[in-house]
Protein backbone atom coordinates (compact mmCIF):
# COMPACT_ATOMS: atom_id res chain seq x y z
CA UNK A 1 0.00 0.00 0.00
CA UNK A 2 1.91 3.14 -1.16
CA UNK A 3 1.66 6.16 1.15
CA UNK A 4 -0.89 8.71 -0.08
CA UNK A 5 0.80 11.47 -1.98
CA UNK A 6 0.16 15.22 -1.57
CA UNK A 7 0.98 17.26 -4.70
CA UNK A 8 3.27 20.25 -4.33
CA UNK A 9 1.97 23.80 -4.96
CA UNK A 10 2.13 24.90 -8.62
CA UNK A 11 2.66 28.30 -10.28
CA UNK A 12 4.90 29.37 -7.42
CA UNK A 13 6.16 32.89 -8.08
CA UNK A 14 7.36 36.04 -6.38
CA UNK A 15 5.17 39.02 -7.21
CA UNK A 16 6.92 42.30 -6.53
CA UNK A 17 5.55 45.78 -7.27
CA UNK A 18 7.23 48.98 -6.06
CA UNK A 19 9.42 46.89 -3.71
CA UNK A 20 6.37 45.33 -2.01
CA UNK A 21 6.95 41.62 -2.51
CA UNK A 22 5.01 38.46 -1.85
CA UNK A 23 5.23 34.77 -2.64
CA UNK A 24 2.10 33.30 -4.25
CA UNK A 25 1.02 29.98 -5.74
CA UNK A 26 -2.02 28.04 -6.99
CA UNK A 27 -4.09 26.07 -4.46
CA UNK A 28 -3.40 22.34 -4.27
CA UNK A 29 -6.64 20.45 -5.09
CA UNK A 30 -7.60 17.65 -2.72
CA UNK A 31 -10.83 15.65 -2.42
CA UNK A 32 -11.44 16.28 1.27
CA UNK A 33 -9.82 18.27 4.04
CA UNK A 34 -8.27 21.70 3.73
CA UNK A 35 -4.71 22.11 2.60
CA UNK A 36 -2.43 24.39 4.60
CA UNK A 37 0.82 25.91 3.39
CA UNK A 38 4.15 26.70 4.98
CA UNK A 39 6.68 29.10 3.43
CA UNK A 40 10.32 29.64 4.40
CA UNK A 41 13.01 32.04 3.30
CA UNK A 42 16.75 32.23 3.37
CA UNK A 43 19.23 34.78 2.10
CA UNK A 44 21.89 34.08 -0.50
CA UNK A 45 24.62 34.28 2.12
CA UNK A 46 23.06 31.98 4.73
CA UNK A 47 22.15 28.29 4.41
CA UNK A 48 19.58 28.17 7.20
CA UNK A 49 15.84 28.36 6.34
CA UNK A 50 13.66 30.65 8.48
CA UNK A 51 9.92 31.03 8.97
CA UNK A 52 8.29 33.74 6.87
CA UNK A 53 5.41 34.09 9.30
CA UNK A 54 3.21 31.84 7.14
CA UNK A 55 3.24 28.43 8.77
CA UNK A 56 0.27 26.11 8.28
CA UNK A 57 -1.72 28.92 6.67
CA UNK A 58 -4.75 28.35 4.41
CA UNK A 59 -3.80 31.36 2.27
CA UNK A 60 -2.08 30.90 -1.09
CA UNK A 61 0.24 33.84 -0.64
CA UNK A 62 2.74 35.11 1.89
CA UNK A 63 4.15 38.64 2.18
CA UNK A 64 7.84 39.24 2.80
CA UNK A 65 8.50 39.87 6.51
CA UNK A 66 10.14 43.26 7.24
CA UNK A 67 13.54 41.74 7.98
CA UNK A 68 14.02 40.60 4.37
CA UNK A 69 12.68 43.73 2.68
CA UNK A 70 16.15 44.70 1.55
CA UNK A 71 16.51 45.78 -2.03
CA UNK A 72 19.93 44.27 -2.70
CA UNK A 73 19.71 41.02 -0.78
CA UNK A 74 19.41 37.78 -2.67
CA UNK A 75 16.36 36.01 -1.26
CA UNK A 76 15.42 32.34 -1.79
CA UNK A 77 11.98 31.07 -0.85
CA UNK A 78 10.31 27.68 -0.60
CA UNK A 79 6.74 26.56 0.01
CA UNK A 80 5.02 23.23 0.60
CA UNK A 81 1.50 21.95 1.09
CA UNK A 82 0.40 20.13 4.27
CA UNK A 83 -2.70 18.04 4.91
CA UNK A 84 -2.94 16.37 8.31
CA UNK A 85 0.25 14.30 8.63
CA UNK A 86 1.00 14.58 4.88
CA UNK A 87 3.45 17.07 3.44
CA UNK A 88 4.30 17.74 -0.18
CA UNK A 89 7.75 18.30 -1.62
CA UNK A 90 9.15 21.81 -1.21
CA UNK A 91 8.93 24.08 -4.25
CA UNK A 92 11.84 26.52 -4.48
CA UNK A 93 11.91 29.93 -6.17
CA UNK A 94 14.84 31.15 -8.23
CA UNK A 95 17.01 33.74 -6.44
CA UNK A 96 15.16 37.06 -6.09
CA UNK A 97 16.79 40.49 -5.80
CA UNK A 98 14.17 43.25 -5.39
CA UNK A 99 16.36 45.88 -7.02
CA UNK A 100 16.52 43.82 -10.21
CA UNK A 101 13.23 41.92 -10.11
CA UNK A 102 10.59 44.32 -8.81
CA UNK A 103 8.21 46.15 -11.18
CA UNK A 104 8.12 49.91 -10.71
CA UNK A 105 4.73 51.46 -11.29
CA UNK A 106 4.13 54.84 -12.91
CA UNK A 107 4.74 58.04 -10.94
CA UNK A 108 1.67 59.77 -9.54
CA UNK A 109 0.81 63.19 -10.98
CA UNK A 110 -0.25 65.41 -8.06
CA UNK A 111 -1.05 68.63 -9.91
CA UNK A 112 -0.63 70.44 -13.22
CA UNK A 113 -0.62 74.25 -13.40
CA UNK A 114 -1.14 75.79 -16.82
CA UNK A 115 0.24 79.04 -18.20
CA UNK A 116 0.14 80.28 -21.83
CA UNK A 117 3.46 78.65 -22.79
CA UNK A 118 4.01 75.86 -20.26
CA UNK A 119 2.65 73.17 -17.97
CA UNK A 120 4.07 72.97 -14.44
CA UNK A 121 3.87 69.36 -13.28
CA UNK A 122 4.18 68.12 -9.70
CA UNK A 123 4.52 64.39 -9.12
CA UNK A 124 5.39 61.71 -6.57
CA UNK A 125 7.52 58.62 -7.17
CA UNK A 126 5.66 55.28 -7.11
CA UNK A 127 7.60 54.07 -4.06
CA UNK A 128 9.18 55.73 -1.04
CA UNK A 129 12.77 56.51 -2.03
CA UNK A 130 15.62 55.48 0.24
CA UNK A 131 18.50 57.80 1.13
CA UNK A 132 20.86 58.13 -1.83
CA UNK A 133 18.35 57.01 -4.46
CA UNK A 134 18.89 58.57 -7.89
CA UNK A 135 15.62 58.89 -9.78
CA UNK A 136 15.04 60.17 -13.30
CA UNK A 137 11.66 61.04 -14.76
CA UNK A 138 11.26 60.60 -18.51
CA UNK A 139 8.50 62.78 -19.88
CA UNK A 140 6.96 62.30 -23.32
CA UNK A 141 4.64 65.10 -24.44
CA UNK A 142 2.81 65.98 -27.61
CA UNK A 143 0.27 68.39 -29.00
CA UNK A 144 -3.11 66.68 -29.21
CA UNK A 145 -3.54 66.91 -32.98
CA UNK A 146 -4.30 64.41 -35.73
CA UNK A 147 -0.59 63.75 -36.31
CA UNK A 148 1.09 64.39 -32.96
CA UNK A 149 4.89 64.57 -32.81
CA UNK A 150 6.23 63.38 -29.51
CA UNK A 151 8.92 65.30 -27.67
CA UNK A 152 10.87 64.07 -24.69
CA UNK A 153 12.57 65.53 -21.65
CA UNK A 154 14.30 64.07 -18.60
CA UNK A 155 13.96 65.51 -15.11
CA UNK A 156 15.44 64.57 -11.77
CA UNK A 157 13.07 66.74 -9.72
CA UNK A 158 9.42 66.04 -8.86
CA UNK A 159 8.40 69.59 -9.85
CA UNK A 160 9.27 70.60 -13.41
CA UNK A 161 8.05 72.54 -16.39
CA UNK A 162 7.12 71.41 -19.89
CA UNK A 163 7.91 74.63 -21.74
CA UNK A 164 7.90 76.31 -25.19
CA UNK A 165 4.25 75.42 -25.73
CA UNK A 166 1.62 77.22 -27.81
CA UNK A 167 -1.10 79.11 -25.99
CA UNK A 168 -4.66 77.77 -25.68
CA UNK A 169 -3.57 74.39 -27.08
CA UNK A 170 -4.25 70.91 -25.75
CA UNK A 171 -1.08 69.01 -24.80
CA UNK A 172 -0.78 65.47 -23.48
CA UNK A 173 2.05 63.87 -21.53
CA UNK A 174 3.07 60.54 -20.07
CA UNK A 175 5.82 59.98 -17.50
CA UNK A 176 8.01 57.04 -16.55
CA UNK A 177 10.44 56.78 -13.64
CA UNK A 178 13.89 55.20 -13.72
CA UNK A 179 15.86 54.24 -10.62
CA UNK A 180 19.63 53.96 -10.78
CA UNK A 181 20.56 50.64 -9.20
CA UNK A 182 23.72 49.31 -7.63
CA UNK A 183 25.10 47.79 -10.82
CA UNK A 184 24.99 51.20 -12.50
CA UNK A 185 22.03 50.17 -14.64
CA UNK A 186 18.62 51.80 -14.54
CA UNK A 187 15.46 50.00 -13.44
CA UNK A 188 12.68 51.27 -15.71
CA UNK A 189 9.18 51.91 -14.41
CA UNK A 190 5.84 51.70 -16.19
CA UNK A 191 4.50 54.65 -18.21
CA UNK A 192 1.77 56.71 -16.60
CA UNK A 193 -1.54 56.94 -18.46
CA UNK A 194 -1.52 59.98 -20.77
CA UNK A 195 -2.96 63.12 -19.22
CA UNK A 196 -4.06 66.14 -21.29
CA UNK A 197 -4.24 69.83 -20.35
CA UNK A 198 -4.94 72.98 -22.32
CA UNK A 199 -2.45 75.82 -22.00
CA UNK A 200 -3.85 79.19 -20.94
CA UNK A 201 -4.75 82.08 -23.20
CA UNK A 202 -2.30 84.93 -22.83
Amino acid sequence: EPAPHLPAPKDVEIYSYNFQSLLRWSPVPVENGSVLYTAHYRTGSYEEWSEMGCARSPRTQCGFPPRIRRRRWTILLRVRAELGPLTSAWVHTPPFVAERNTTLGPPRVNSVSVSPDSLLVSLSPPFTPEAGDILQYHVSYWENTTSPTEKKLSESKTLFQIGNLKESTLYCFSIQVQLKIYSGHWLEGQQSAPECHRTALS
